[in-house]
């Protein structure tokens, strides 16, 4: 199996992972009580996400990266989106609104530039991790490492989940349940 393949089945993986245990602890929770109506949630998410692995095209053939210089703009949006959120008290909704915003007009500054095009959505992908609840992300350093986390994410999974709403979103979850879990192992 070549390293493209094994990147390609270890992203894959670990977001179908994480959305299994997620969904399978939030229907638990929901149906604590019954337990009959908790399993039979679990098993019809279990193949819908199963069949939609399975039988959506969600890939290129070809694999591609995203340039280092892109990614580093994924902890930058999260940085500057939780600064807007906790210090300048905005909200994670409005703070991620001005990030994603104000990122939106970065290919402004140089029309031609192909570099500039591409930072819209690097930092939106951090504004996702930035405006996480203060409870999971309590400080600056937990926001940098899960920015980028996240980065290496988003550079890995340039030609994966295509044309499927959430990817940014669901990079940043991925990229704060994982430092969460590295911070809860080593604490």
């Amino acid at each position: 199996m070549s390293k493209h393949k094994v990147i390609r089945f270890f992203i894959v993986l670990t977001v179908l992972l994480l959305q299994i245990v997620f969904l399978a602890v939030t229907v638990k929770e929901k149906y604590e009580t019954d337990n009959f109506a908790a399993i039979l949630s679990i098993l019809l998410i279990l193949l819908t996400i199963f069949f939609g692995y399975r039988y959506l095209d969600l890939h290129h053939h070809e694999y591609a990266y995203e340039q280092v210089s892109v990614v580093i703009w994924v902890p930058i949006g999260a940085v500057v989106c939780y600064v807007l959120n906790v210090y300048g008290n905005l909200g994670s909704v409005l703070a991620a609104g001005i990030t994603g915003t104000v990122a939106s007009f970065l290919p402004l500054l140089r029309k031609e530039s192909f570099y500039l095009k591409k930072l819209p959505n690097a930092m939106y992908c951090g504004a996702f991790v930035g405006m996480s609840s203060v409870a999971i992300t309590p400080s600056i350093g937990f926001v940098v490492a899960a920015g980028i986390l996240a980065g290496v994410f988003y550079m890995l999974s340039k030609n994966l989940f295509l044309g499927i709403g959430g990817k940014l979103g669901t990079i940043a979850f991925v990229g704060v349940v994982l430092v969460s879990l590295i911070n809860w192992i080593v604490l």
